[in-house]
């Protein structure tokens, strides 16, 4: 999916959303009752061909910018990465993690349904296989969550969002590496954990009609 078809999934999605009078984050959680920290889905939305996977949750009152209703989780799973690939960074349990993923971004949604931020975060709050910047780079094309079980705009928007905004991805996780190396002089190992003090490494805010607006849109 080039810049082109993906602000134009964007518009299209947003727009059927907008038709249907269901925001985007009511398509992920319950109206009602909300579980804070909670995974939506509970075990994660994974693409049926490529494993690409997202979850997304909301945090506690206080705990976030007045603005943000909660943030999706982005993930690559290892299969989508060169076989024999060793992570930067392995998890504290090994190849024995829940979880065979890393972490491409997040991406957080204001209280009407409008992506507001793209931001990166330490190992440890997603609890990731580790990859270097450019390895994630590389293989952003890779990311696609068209065919989960969840709502079908949201899976193409979410896909289409990460195909309009590589440039800048590409350009947060190379300030995620930059700061990782930060943590490492001050830190040392526990750079990549929680005793480090810092979650998130890099982010940028959204202003989706200035991006739309910068494309030649036929």
């Amino acid at each position: 999916m080039n810049q082109i078809e993906a602000a134009q999934t964007v518009i299209e999605t947003i727009t059927a959303m907008a038709q249907e009078q269901k925001p985007l984050m009511l398509r992920v959680v319950p109206e009602d009752n909300v579980t804070f920290w909670s995974h939506y889905p509970p075990k994660d939305a994974r693409d049926a061909d490529c494993q690409s996977r997202w979850y997304y949750h909301v945090h506690a009152a206080g705990s976030r910018d007045k603005d943000e209703h909660g943030h999706f989780h982005l993930f690559l799973h290892r299969t989508q990465l060169p076989e024999g690939l060793e992570p930067k960074v392995w998890p504290p349990q090994g190849e024995e993690a829940k979880a065979h993923v890393t972490h491409l971004i997040g991406l957080s949604i204001d209280t009407v349904g409008i992506p507001r931020a793209w931001f990166t975060v330490n190992r440890y709050v997603t609890n990731e296989f580790l990859y270097p910047a450019d390895v994630m780079i590389e293989h952003l094309p890779a990311f696609n969550v068209d065919k989960t079980k969840e709502d079908g705009l949201v899976n193409r928007f979410v896909t289409a969002m990460v195909a309009l905004y590589r440039e800048e991805i590409a350009e947060l996780l190379r300030q995620r590496d930059a700061k990782h190396a930060e943590l490492i002089a001050e830190h040392g190992e526990k750079a990549y954990e929680k005793e480090s003090g810092v979650e998130v490494l890099s982010q940028i805010p959204i202003d989706l009609d200035e991006k739309i607006s910068s494309l030649e849109m036929a």
